[in-house]
């Protein structure tokens, strides 16, 4: 005598003549309505369109020749004859490129000491042991709360009681160890498990071969998040170039672009030009490192 179970619904038997209805779930495998996947997916159109509209209708205007009218209405997205004139015209009104390597020397030196000061003074910070070590993490956090204007002038005393006002030393000096790549290479390093550096330890490691080996190695996600940040940083600065510089042979980018801005006021389309040309190494940049800058999410995984 065989015992139904009738607490457990009746299942019905599926039919060759009834496809079944794919469920949609989302990332974490729970349910989703259809409504709600359509407005998730129209708010993230919504974003990339304020995120990304800007900067595609700079390049549809640097693309656009003289006869072309900008400012019409409805606005003209496409241009109707791509001309690469522009940037031609932008090269002969200021000297772009002794600009751009200005910027690209600044910024590569802030890239490299960023990385390497940000790497030992997070590991420090992270797994070694000594008196004053969350004072010393206190003062970083600290140092994040400061304005930038409460401190400039105080940086150009300093720069110039150096003797490095005027020089792209001056420039990169202020900025080569930032406070928050300290603590993002800090938490980075406190992901990782102890067991591996115990291991490392018991081998004879000492404490340079375990962080060249063994913790340097495991952050290259965050260690990639640094080298943009510090990039974007050096790249896109304006003010404290700008204060620090005097000869126009030693300007960086955007204050070289500046004089477009003030000499040509009504010709967008040359500031659109220049606008792409100090954006386009920044895009590079993080086409070449998204790799690893997405996998700093989860950093400190440990790999079978």
């Amino acid at each position: 005598m065989s015992v139904v179970d009738r607490t457990r619904p009746r299942e019905r038997p599926a039919t060759a003549g009834s496809p079944t209805r794919p469920r949609l779930t989302d990332e974490h495998g729970r349910r989703v309505r259809a409504w709600e996947l359509a407005l998730r997916y129209v708010l993230l159109l919504a974003v990339l369109a304020l995120t990304v509209g800007p900067f595609l209708w700079q390049l549809s205007t640097s693309l656009k020749g003289p006869t072309e009218d900008i400012f019409s209405s409805p606005p003209k997205f496409l241009p109707g004859d791509p001309t690469l004139h522009n940037y031609e015209r932008v090269a002969d009104t200021i000297p772009v490129w002794d600009y751009a390597l200005n910027s690209l020397k600044v910024a590569t030196a802030n890239v490299v000491t960023n990385c390497v000061g940000s790497a030992l003074a997070g590991y420090a910070l992270a797994r070694l042991r000594y008196r004053g070590r969350r004072a010393a993490t206190l003062a970083f956090v600290l140092a994040m709360l400061v304005p930038v204007e409460g401190i400039i002038i105080a940086q150009f005393t300093t720069m110039r009681e150096l003797g490095l006002n005027n020089t792209l030393v001056g420039v990169v000096l202020p900025g080569c160890v930032a406070a928050l790549n300290v603590l993002l290479m800090r938490n980075a390093f406190l992901n990782l498990p102890y067991e591996i550096e115990e291991a490392a330890f018991v081998d004879g490691a000492d404490v340079w071969q375990r962080f060249w080996r063994i913790a340097l190695p495991s952050v290259r996600g965050t260690l990639a998040v640094v080298a943009i940040f510090a990039f974007m940083g050096a790249w896109d600065d304006f003010l404290w170039p700008l204060i620090v510089l005097s000869d126009p042979s030693r300007f960086t980018l955007t204050i070289g672009l500046n004089y477009l801005h003030g000499t040509f006021a009504n010709d967008e389309r040359l500031v659109a030009a220049g606008t792409i040309i100090a954006v386009a190494p920044l895009i590079l940049l993080f086409a070449c490192l998204q790799r690893y800058f997405f996998r700093g999410v989860g950093e400190g995984a440990v790999k079978g």
